[in-house]
């Protein structure tokens, strides 16, 4: 595992915070990204899905990220998410916005169109020729409704030097196993799961892009930099300290649980942009006791 790469550690997929209204929340923006600073996390995420980027225009998506770049403040390091089902304004996306102060790309590949492995493949190359920056990729089939599969991971890691490292999120271990093993040099794999970061991480990952990590940024951190020192006895228990709040966090989907956790931290409000609805009474109260035990 190369501790070397600029997204070894811990990066956070943010959440995008609103006010009452349905308007972005910059003064809890601003908290966000301190409380996450001084959680130690390594690098932060702006506008992934966990940033409900679906419901924001692009003059809001434009707002993000000069935002975080300005309440960062140079202190970390800034990956902007922008991905699509349109190549072509993927394209347009990257070398439109103004990404002052990020250093790499997340991008998710295609969802809804279905596209096969080929097609796959060339969205990716259409966007490693066309990159203004480094471009991580990031396979999440149970949101975009096709697995990148470990040949075509590899041809792209092959074949597409701007695409430096993949955020898994298949859920699939022996995949993510075999794409660690025959990786070219240069491209590392990232979780894309909170509660598998352990043992892919045992198995050759080098870090997690989390969700869990805006409400507990030191837990997870702290857990990844362990791993990564190959202490992986030592960061069990905050593994398992982690597994309750996950399946809590994802128990009525993304974002909703995570935003009632930073609620109940007094981070950010329990707000969202529809279709996304916050979670049940419940499940809030299942959130406020978990909280008593981190």
């Amino acid at each position: 595992m190369n501790h070397n790469h600029p997204y070894a550690g811990t990066g956070v997929a943010i959440v995008t915070p609103f006010l009452e209204n349905g308007e972005l929340d910059t003064a809890s923006l601003e908290k966000l990204v301190n409380h996450l600073v001084d959680g130690g996390v390594e690098y932060i995420v702006a506008l992934g899905t966990t940033g409900e980027n679906p419901t924001l225009n692009k003059a809001e998506r434009q707002q993000v990220y000069s935002l975080v770049n300005q309440f960062n403040n140079g202190r970390i390091k800034l990956v902007a998410g922008i991905g699509g089902n349109d190549t072509r304004a993927v394209v347009e996306s990257m070398q439109s916005f103004d990404l002052t102060g990020y250093s790499a790309i997340l991008s998710v590949s295609p969802y809804y169109n279905k596209p096969n492995n080929e097609g796959l493949f060339q969205h990716y190359k259409a966007i490693n020729d066309n990159a203004p920056l480094p471009i991580i990729m990031y396979n999440v089939p149970g949101r975009t409704g096709m697995n990148v599969n470990v040949a075509t991971t590899l041809r792209i890691a092959r074949e597409c030097k701007n695409i430096i490292a993949t955020k898994e999120a298949s859920g699939n271990v022996e995949q993510i196993m075999q794409i660690i093993k025959d990786k070219p040099e240069g491209f590392e794999v990232i979780s894309g799961d909170d509660g598998i970061t352990l043992p892919i991480m045992a198995c050759g990952a080098i870090g997690v892009i989390s969700v869990v990590g805006n409400a507990y940024p030191k837990l997870i951190s702290d857990m990844v930099r362990l791993c990564l020192q190959g202490k992986f006895v030592e960061s069990r228990p905050a593994h398992e300290k982690m597994l309750p709040l996950i399946s809590s966090m994802f128990a009525e989907g993304n974002p909703s649980g995570v935003k009632a956790y930073l609620s109940a931290l007094g981070i950010t409000k329990n707000t969202f942009r529809l279709p996304v609805v916050g979670v049940s009474d419940a499940l809030m109260q299942t959130i406020q006791s978990l909280m008593k035990s981190v």
